[in-house]
């Protein structure tokens, strides 16, 4: 592999390595017990220097910390490095005549890279600097590789993606994006479990690829000898636990689709899924609203949030749009419906410069212009309701129009956040659902839904009635960090092959 052979500068370091190893340094410390942060030792310092009156010469009393050099220089006797922790930077004041000449001598081999531990009291320079005067110094990770660009940042998107390890310590604000969003993350856990949700883990691993309209991953238990999908989605096993007497469950967990990469999408991702007993369409709107508010209210109290080019208002109450309204309104054809003649359905799509397969049905062909031509129109926080029954094999018909079903979908920014609808929970409507799904499958449309009988034995001894909602908490993070590529917030995204494009994008659906 290119990455096993050494240049130059990488076999100079493993020089230095093995020099400090034959005078008795170890280049790859153990355990070390710091007593402080940068950030705590700035703050301790701050907090001890107010208690005295003379502070001129003031220095604390010992603190221990340990971190990543990002700067070193030398002056004669006397070395300066800075070192970064998670928290913050500090500087190392570092004399020879404190730690002797030869730990002084191991001192003048240190770079850019290397990781050390530093004990001694903090003090301020005569610039105003709070840093540490350094009396005992250990090695505790020599780097090999030099860090990218002398910290002038990593820029390459490719390498970027592919080593986010160097990503995060080129990139300060890479390591910030991934604190926020386990913050994020940690916020809609919080907002959940005090509504009453129940947290649980359901499987990775179905017999029967189901819960969502998509491609599976596919691979093989070799002991059972039996074909496996990864899942697509959790909600039918969910919605099992709704059969078995809980009423308010969640899941944050991964699904795995075996589809296009772009800005939006990668093959694994997160969502959250909630299923409410006794609840329908509107009572997870509600839910979707609240729960992404008390996300983004933690990062932004006002709910101003500032995307690219655009500030996005998350104030209360959100837009509501019928689909059939929005695509008349971007075609100009006011007859389209889900019932219309087929042609007419099919000249708007051309109209409209929108591919449609010979066997799409008008209520197919409606929801390719709308994904195509009004998806990205919808800047600010729209639900989006009214969808065909056709396409939403497991949502419950709608009472008045029994061609639609109660279901929204949540748009932010012109990109899907969330989908959700009143369960059906009538095992034979289901049955039958799931059969036309399979008519689907044999005239070609292989992200049908598969049968899943023992979802419909399940249903067959009763499932309240209740809404269900999945949230791409992806998509939320991507929102509240400002960020423009899925990829930027997942830590290790699937990438193509090295040399085979990398982390080229484009904004497919």
């Amino acid at each position: 592999m290119d990455e096993l052979q050494l240049n130059q500068v990488q076999e100079q370091r493993l020089q230095i390595i093995n020099d400090l190893r034959k005078e008795g340094f170890d280049p790859y410390g153990s355990r070390y017990d710091r007593t402080h942060s940068a950030m705590e030792v700035k703050h301790f310092f701050e907090v001890e220097e107010a208690k005295v009156e003379e502070k001129e010469h003031f220095m604390t009393s010992q603190v221990k910390i340990a971190g990543r050099i990002l700067t070193k220089r030398d002056q004669g006797k006397t070395a300066f490095c800075h070192i970064v922790d998670q928290t913050d930077k500090i500087q190392l004041y570092i004399r020879k005549d404190v730690i002797g000449e030869e730990n002084f001598s191991m001192v003048k081999r240190l770079y850019a890279g290397d990781i050390v531990g530093a004990e001694g009291p903090a003090f301020r320079t005569r610039t105003g600097e709070i840093s540490v005067r350094v009396e005992k110094l250990t090695i505790l990770s020599k780097a090999v590789n030099p860090p990218p660009e002398k910290w002038h940042g990593l820029t390459d998107v490719e390498m970027r993606y592919r080593q986010r390890y160097v990503d995060m310590i080129a990139n300060p604000e890479v390591r910030e994006t991934f604190i926020k969003r386990s913050q994020i993350i940690q916020s809609i856990r919080e907002f959940m479990t005090s509504k009453g949700f129940l947290e649980v883990e359901t499987p990775m691993m179905h017999p029967v690829a189901g819960g969502a309209a998509a491609r599976p991953f596919i691979t093989h238990h070799n002991a059972l000898d039996m074909e496996l999908y990864l899942r697509i989605a959790p909600e039918l096993y969910l919605k099992r636990l709704l059969v078995g007497g809980f009423e308010k469950v969640f899941e944050i967990n991964r699904n795995f689709r075996n589809e296009g990469i772009s800005i939006k999408h990668n093959p694994e991702f997160t969502m959250m899924e909630v299923y409410q007993a006794y609840g329908d369409m509107e009572t997870v709107m509600q839910l979707a609203e609240d729960v992404i508010v008390h996300a983004a209210s933690k990062l932004y109290p006002d709910l101003q949030i500032p995307y690219e080019e655009k500030v996005l208002s998350f104030k209360g109450p959100w837009k509501r749009a019928y689909m059939l309204d929005l695509v008349r309104e971007a075609t100009g054809c006011q007859e389209l419906s889900y019932s219309c003649d087929r042609d007419l359905a099919a000249i708007q799509a051309a109209k409209s410069g929108v591919h449609v397969e010979n066997n799409d049905s008008s209520a197919k062909i409606i929801v390719k212009i709308f994904e195509e031509k009004v998806e990205a129109t919808l800047i600010a926080p729209t639900f989006v309701i009214g969808y065909p029954r056709e396409t939403s094999p497991l949502a419950k018909a709608n009472a008045r129009d029994p061609l639609t079903v109660d279901r929204f979908e949540l748009f932010i920014y012109g990109r899907e956040i969330g989908n959700a609808f009143s369960e059906l929970n009538d095992p034979e409507d289901q049955r039958q659902r799931f059969e036309d799904q399979l008519r689907q499958r044999d005239a070609g449309d292989d992200e049908a839904h598969q049968m899943d009988s023992d979802y419909i034995n399940a249903l067959r001894y009763g499932m309240p009635p209740a809404g269900g909602l999945g949230i791409g908490i992806d998509r939320v993070v991507m929102l509240l960090t400002n960020s423009s590529s899925i990829r930027d917030v997942i830590l290790f995204p699937t990438l193509r092959k090295k040399g085979e494009g990398g982390a080229k994008e484009k904004d497919e659906t």
